[in-house]
């Protein structure tokens, strides 16, 4: 079983993997974020350094999805980002020929990687995600704004309203999964409902 969890940046995906890899012994995929040395840079001057920010998240997203590919042969897998999360970001910050060779580079790769057996989409307010950011306080996120958000906001509902795999969408503004065990099993009960029988905990 390969589980993915994506939605816009705040919006709990990271926490949400840790919790299903916990309960039910799923390894965790986590993406890397801090670790890259153009993101502080880039919310500061999206122009200047989008397309070093894109590659170098595209080339660490890829390098992930191979070790996935060994690992998902053997065990269930929960992912906290989707490998075509990157093109979206590609599209919204790029353009011109960057976007050209970006998505030339991007096509050879995809081609390679894994799909994901369902997508929990978990949407949120602009107003909610926007507060989350700020109380994590990561020093490379202060400068988001809230029209950054908005347009990734309708970035993601656009994916998802073409998206051809298998997909739960919960609405992250009315529950606490965090803080409410009801609210959890209930994403759990949605993925159910969806065919997936995450509580098969051995792939063997």
């Amino acid at each position: 079983m390969y589980l993915c969890i994506e939605g816009v940046i705040g919006v709990g995906k990271t926490t949400l993997a840790l919790m299903i890899s916990k309960e039910f012994e799923y390894h965790p995929v986590l993406e890397i974020v801090e670790e890259n040395p153009f993101l502080a840079n880039f919310y500061n001057d999206k122009e200047r350094w989008a397309f070093q920010t894109q590659l170098f998240f595209l080339l660490s997203r890829y390098s992930q999805q191979e070790e996935l590919l060994r690992v998902v042969k053997y065990e269930n897998v929960v992912a906290d980002y989707t490998f075509n999360k990157d093109k979206l970001f590609a599209q919204m910050n790029l353009s011109g020929d960057q976007l050209n060779l970006y998505e030339r580079v991007y096509n050879v790769l995809d081609s390679k990687v894994a799909k994901p057996d369902i997508v929990v989409y978990l949407k949120a307010s602009v107003d909610t995600l926007m507060s989350r950011i700020a109380m994590r306080d990561r020093v490379f996120e202060r400068s988001i704004n809230g029209k950054y958000i908005s347009d990734l906001v309708e970035a993601y509902d656009e994916l998802f309203s073409k998206y051809s795999g298998n997909f739960v969408t919960i609405d992250a503004d009315k529950i606490d999964f965090v803080r409410s065990k009801k609210d959890f099993n209930l994403i759990i009960s949605k993925m159910k409902e969806c065919g997936v029988d995450i509580d098969n905990r051995s792939m063997w």
